[in-house]
């Protein structure tokens, strides 16, 4: 009985992505190294793609545009990570470090 109420419950599914979607901000804001920050970036874009596919399946469970949308940022998720760790390797290769804060050198 608990089961079929915890998967059929929007709210949950919601409540999650709220809770990923804060996650990602508050290790946005708290996170000193780039690998820190590109995960939070990855764990706003999972609560964007669970909350696509939660109103999808309960709001219009006809059509699967909410699934395609998922699947869309899951790509661009992905290349992003990919561009963004080339990115931090060279970074460490450059400086030595991955700090956000100690990147001045960059902003000249």
């Amino acid at each position: 009985m608990t089961d079929t109420y915890i998967f059929n419950n929007l709210y949950i599914y919601l409540f999650l992505a709220l809770f990923l979607l804060c996650c990602g901000i508050l290790g946005i804001l708290y996170r000193k190294t780039l690998i820190g920050m590109l995960i939070s970036i990855e764990l706003i874009m999972n609560g964007a793609g669970l909350n696509l596919v939660a109103l999808n399946r309960f709001a219009s469970p006809d059509n699967t545009y909410g699934q395609v949308f998922t699947l869309f940022i899951m790509g661009i998720a992905a290349a992003e990570t990919a561009i963004a760790l080339g990115i931090i390797i060279l970074i460490f290769r450059k400086f030595g470090h991955i700090e956000g804060a100690k990147l001045k050198e960059m902003k000249d």
